[in-house]
């Protein structure tokens, strides 16, 4: 059973998204919140698998939440909940750790998948509205001078490989198909990229791959 805590400023987004989540017979909503603050809390007391923390909140912001949520002990994994174009600095979630994030018009099906694969540790960036949002993000960040991580040029030629396609949203599935290796051996590549790059998710690891140069930004459709 995938536990869940839903943190919206917003009762009625708060209860659409219970009624999707609770229609999943291994997903199990066991509190809500309406603000950064009881988001916090709740997390403490409830001990959910996956957190939906909305951006813009009273008290408590979901950025300055999602901080104080992953530094405890254990954290859950948290999705940030954004709206296109409008939340710029949801890119500073993802920097601390948030697993990825979701537009509020999300289809349903995407939105459940997009639970399940955070609980499995994987990068929700792959529909193509958030990786638009990604490439707009990151695109305003380059302009920032920021040198490269060192620890960058400790990664192989292959791992460098498996880092670019971790960027562009490819599960580990995938980027054994397109580099025409076993599924294990990918995920060890993996494993290994983000404990050279002292990071803690793939999404953390896609950010390092655009701010490098690595993997360059496609510009933001108008």
């Amino acid at each position: 059973m995938i536990r869940v805590l839903i943190a919206d400023d917003q009762a009625l987004l708060r209860a659409g998204f219970r009624a999707l989540l609770d229609s999943d017979p291994q997903i199990e909503v066991v509190a809500e919140a309406e603000d950064g603050e009881r988001a916090v809390a709740a997390v403490a007391v409830h001990r959910p698998d996956v957190v939906l923390m909305d951006i813009r909140m009273p008290k408590l912001d979901g950025i300055a939440a999602t901080r104080q949520v992953l530094a405890a002990a254990d954290p859950p994994h948290v999705l940030i909940l954004t709206t296109f174009d409008t939340d710029e600095n949801v890119f500073d979630a993802l920097e601390a750790g948030a697993v990825g994030f979701l537009v509020k018009d999300t289809p349903p099906v995407q939105l459940l998948e997009a639970v399940r694969s955070a609980v499995r540790g994987g990068a929700v960036i792959s529909p193509s509205t958030t990786r638009r949002l990604v490439d707009h993000l990151v695109a305003a960040r380059l302009r920032r001078d920021r040198p490269a991580p060192p620890a960058l040029a400790a990664l192989t030629e292959r791992e460098r490989e498996v880092l670019g396609l971790i960027a562009r949203g490819c599960s580990n599935r995938e980027i054994a198909g397109r580099l025409h290796i076993a599924e294990l051996t990918a995920k060890t590549h993996v494993s290994r990229i983000l404990t050279k790059l002292a990071v803690e998710s793939r999404v953390q690891a896609a950010v390092v791959a655009y701010e490098t140069g690595l993997v360059q930004a496609v510009p933001p459709s108008e």
